[in-house]
């Protein structure tokens, strides 16, 4: 029996590099692939360029955070879903969600949530007790959430797109190559790595895959430690495996995060990891008490020395938790039908 195909807006506040973008990206791709018709309604941004042929594209000041403007976006999205069929609006972040939640009461379409992060508790997250369901990207995502969710909300990690490649790196490289890859900010923590490593005398160096708004703070941050000439900062890449693939030891310093997909790509190929002890690395590592308290200088210090020291891989992680986009893409097309069909239940 043919399956039922489904017209579906994602929206997110904008469209440049992050794991709501990637996620975005991906979805909507895998989606597409299956039959269904989906448009991306954002501010805009240089992964739209990566979505597929298929996919359409919307632009919307998603990203502002005034009222009036997401009252207007909802008007909008509304009269768009009605004219046009569409079926589900699948929100990502919190102005989205309230715009979501207007345009769903303005149309009568349903509105599915993602939450990608432990976002803190506030009134902002108000309208996710009226969506349709929500999604979360990890268990402890919907569990520091769950005083605001819906009744439907499931547990489904983020996919990631298949790889040829797996890790061909040597834990005794000389240097030693670490690599983070990672959107600058100061939430993923890299600041903490580079202080950690200035007291690193072995022959090290650090690779810096992505771009964000600390990157020039984070560069002069290497010129005060004194550690530039062994820190290189490469920006915004597209091939990402190749990184992980030749790296000796991928480092993932976050103070806070959702359930990062970088982490994700470097278990799924093998990659050493070091990582911080936060909830989501916990759901994936099956020794947590060898994660390192986040934003602890001297606890990375140390785990980075005797990494040089002794060249054995610290965490264990489980491969098996690490499912593809396509999979990914065939739970939260359930949670769809949940809300459209009224029949299917994941």
């Amino acid at each position: 029996m043919k399956r039922e195909s489904l017209k579906v807006i994602q929206m997110l506040p904008e469209f440049h590099e992050g794991g709501v973008e990637r996620h975005v990206l991906w979805l909507s791709g895998a989606l597409a692939k299956q039959g269904h018709e989906v448009m991306v309604v954002s501010k805009g941004g240089k992964l739209e360029k990566f979505l597929d042929e298929a996919v359409k594209v919307w632009h919307l000041p998603l990203h502002a955070k005034n009222p009036f403007t997401a009252l207007w976006c909802a008007l909008l999205v509304a009269r768009r879903a009605r004219k046009e069929g569409w079926q589900i609006i699948h929100a990502h972040s919190r102005v989205p969600f309230w715009i979501a939640w207007w345009a769903s009461s303005f149309s009568g379409v349903p509105w599915v949530a993602t939450t990608h992060d432990t976002f803190k508790h506030s009134f902002v997250l108000h309208p996710l007790k009226k969506a349709c369901a929500a999604i979360s990207v990890s268990h402890s995502v919907k569990e520091h959430l769950s005083s605001y969710l819906p009744e439907r909300t499931y547990v489904i990690y983020n996919g990631l797109l298949p790889t040829e490649k797996s890790w061909q790196g040597s834990l005794k490289d000389d240097p030693f190559k670490f690599l983070f890859i990672g959107r600058l900010t100061s939430r993923k923590g890299l600041q903490v790595a580079l202080k950690a490593l200035a007291g690193v005398e072995e022959k090290w160096v650090l690779d810096v895959v992505g771009d964000g708004p600390k990157r020039e703070e984070l560069e002069r941050l290497s010129v005060d430690l004194g550690i530039e000439d062994k820190v290189r900062f490469w920006g915004f890449r597209e091939d990402t495996d190749e990184w992980h693939a030749r790296c000796s030891c991928f480092l993932f310093p976050s103070l806070e995060e959702g359930m990062g997909m970088t982490l994700m790509r470097a278990i799924q190929m093998g990659v050493p990891v070091l990582a911080s002890d936060l909830p989501p690395v916990r759901e994936l590592c099956l020794n947590p008490d060898t994660l390192l308290k986040p934003g602890d200088e001297q606890a990375w210090r140390e785990a980075l020395k005797l990494l040089l020291s002794e060249r054995k891989s610290v965490h264990d992680f489980d491969r098996n938790k690490i499912r593809s986009v396509a999979e990914m893409a065939e739970l939260v097309f359930e949670v769809y039908r949940k809300c459209t069909f009224k029949s299917s239940v994941i």
